[in-house]
């Protein structure tokens, strides 16, 4: 494995060899110059090399492995697929394919087909014997291809494997071996991880060529002008009226609020918009159409408040945004600088606020030691505080309206005055009130609780006659499942991620609490899952075993060791003891 020192001048993309075609292609889209990855990697597999890439997202590193397969495709070559690309997920699948539709534009005839679980197999066999010459797919549905002779890969030439780390983490590396023993061994070969773990090292050694690695650095420093803090706090509905609070605390222009879900985008915007927000989801379902007319809403101030999944979010760039909310904390830390780089562009100031729970102050700190900077823990307003604000809020609101031309309205008020024997100052409450409508206008303060106190003794024997908890409840926004796999089929953790990650298209850090017991196991998963994803789970297999899910209802919750975990011996029958003979009772005087 060789590694090759990086050049103080980058090229120019006319100076790496691409065809024209390409090059027209980068000028429609706009790219000059080369990212580091890209004058590096390119030259090297332009030549035939088998490569390594170490570098972040959103260091170009699609097009650097999309850019010399493109120019060494067989364009006579239509049916069999001359490069193959594995992805993690299926939002990475689509936007890999995207990228390579769009660098291919000016090639004649070029297909490229993005392939994962969820989606109908008749439409994609139907592409796949129409002709493609690039695929691109999640593991587990590329293997069901190839075992159902669906997807001919002899003439491979060149191999892909995108964020291999994620799919370690995600227990597909077995999967990717498998693949790799039915692809021809005379290939080009490109692994790309953001970390190189020492599983994803023996892939590197085993099934490539005296590869070229090249590390790229990625600058992750966030902007001095966005403040950044963060807030404790657990639960969906918890969380959810700390950001009420906040939304009520804070002065902002335009918002964008990061959540992990696309259910999660729709629900939470529904809910701020009850509360009078205009708000609006932006997540990998909208239309392309709808996600360009949402953005010009929130930069025409139609909107206020963007709920956003990572994938949605990617290069929206509206000047507007003075608040980043992480509602949920990303698991991936350069996830989080590109979040809250929305705001404090060109020298203006923004805020970031994070919301943690006591679990995930590890992450906070890792974050913190990433950013080189120290985020401050903010602590929500007090409803004394809330209400100053409410009733400010309110006076100026009587002071705006007053401004315009209000004549018609004085007129009715004098006539109502003038047939009704009321004060001024009551008409005003009155029509204040109408305003207002049913919501109070002011908070009202919590009531405190007294702690009611028992005895040592009887708290001790109260808690010893408590049933034994065996699994804690699902958190909030989770539903918990069980599966027909466990201990006694092999099944591990990791196998039930990939399997789900990969049919559901559920991201592994969707995926919560997994416990496993000895015939069978349970998983939380998101909140109101559809009734599509849930028929394809039913029909998934781990382990040649089918999962068989269903819902567990919430009063087995923590009961679900079945009688097949349990097996006791049947308790010895005794013989009943011989009892005297019985007499009747004599009627009383």
């Amino acid at each position: 494995m060789s590694s090759e020192p990086r050049k103080n001048s980058s090229p120019s993309f006319t100076e790496l060899g691409l065809p024209q075609s390409l090059l027209r292609s980068l000028d429609d889209a706009g790219y000059k110059h080369p990212t580091p990855i890209q004058a590096e990697m390119i030259p090297h597999m332009m030549a035939g090399r088998d490569v390594i890439g170490q570098a972040q997202t959103g260091t170009g590193k699609t097009a650097a492995f999309a850019l010399p397969l493109l120019a060494g495709l067989q364009m006579e070559k239509m049916k069999s697929p001359q490069v193959l690309v594995l992805t993690p997920t299926r939002e990475l699948a689509i936007q890999v394919a995207e990228s390579f539709k769009n660098y291919g534009r000016h090639l004649k005839n070029f297909r490229v087909l993005p392939v994962f679980g969820g989606q109908d197999y008749s439409l994609q066999i139907k592409q796949l014997r129409k002709g493609v010459q690039v695929v691109v797919g999640t593991p587990g549905r590329i293997m069901d291809h190839i075992r159902q002779n669906n997807l001919n890969l002899k003439k491979l030439t060149g191999f892909i494997l995108d964020e291999a780390d994620e799919m370690l983490k995600m227990g597909f590396i077995d999967d990717i071996q498998w693949i790799l023993t039915h692809i021809p061994s005379e290939r080009q070969t490109a692994l790309f991880s953001a970390t190189m773990p020492r599983a994803i090292r023996q892939i590197a050694h085993k099934y490539l060529q005296d590869p070229v690695e090249i590390t790229i650095k990625t600058k992750t420093v966030t902007a001095n002008t966005i403040n950044q803090r963060y807030l404790v706090t657990n639960g969906f509905s918890k969380k959810f009226d700390a950001l009420s609070k906040v939304l009520e605390a804070e002065e902002f222009d335009g918002m964008l609020i990061f959540v992990r879900t696309k259910i999660q985008t729709v629900e939470l915007s529904e809910k701020l918009a009850r509360l009078g927000y205009g708000s609006a989801p932006l997540n990998g379902d909208i239309q392309q159409s709808q996600r360009i007319r949402t953005v010009e809403q929130l930069k025409s101030k139609k909107l206020d408040i963007l709920v956003a999944t990572d994938v949605a979010a990617r290069g929206l760039d509206v000047e507007r945004i003075s608040h980043v909310v992480n509602f949920d904390i990303p698991f991936d830390n350069e996830a989080y600088i590109h979040r809250i780089g929305r705001t404090g562009r060109a020298g203006r100031k923004g805020e970031a606020i994070l919301f943690i729970n006591p679990r995930e102050k590890g992450m906070l700190r890792s974050i913190e030691r990433l950013t080189k900077q120290k985020i401050s823990k903010m602590e929500l307003p007090s409803v004394k505080e809330i209400n100053l604000k409410r009733v400010a809020t309110f006076k100026e609101n009587i002071t705006t309206a007053m401004q315009r031309d209000i004549s018609f309205y004085r007129d009715l008020i004098n006539s109502y005055l003038s047939e009704n024997d009321a004060a001024p100052e009551d008409v005003a409450a009155a029509l204040a009130s109408i305003v207002q409508g049913s919501s109070p206008l002011l908070l009202s303060e919590p009531e405190v609780k007294a702690k009611v106190t028992q005895p040592r003794q009887k708290k001790r024997r109260e808690q010893a006659l408590r049933p034994r908890q065996i699994q804690l409840p699902p958190e909030e926004g989770m539903e918990r499942y069980r599966i027909e796999v466990g201990k006694s089929h092999g099944v591990k953790p990791g196998n039930i991620v990939g399997a789900i990650a990969n049919e559901a298209d559920i991201s592994s850090s969707h995926i919560g609490r997994i416990t496993i017991f000895d015939s069978h196991s349970t998983i939380d998963l998101p909140l109101g899952m559809p009734v599509e994803i849930f028929r394809i789970l039913k029909k998934t297999w781990i382990n040649n075993k089918p999962l068989k899910i269903r819902k567990v209802a919430e009063k087995d919750n923590g009961k679900e060791n079945d009688r097949k975990d349990q097996r006791q011996k049947p308790a010895k029958r005794r013989k009943p003891k011989s009892s005297p003979p019985r007499h009747h009772a004599r009627p009383m005087l």
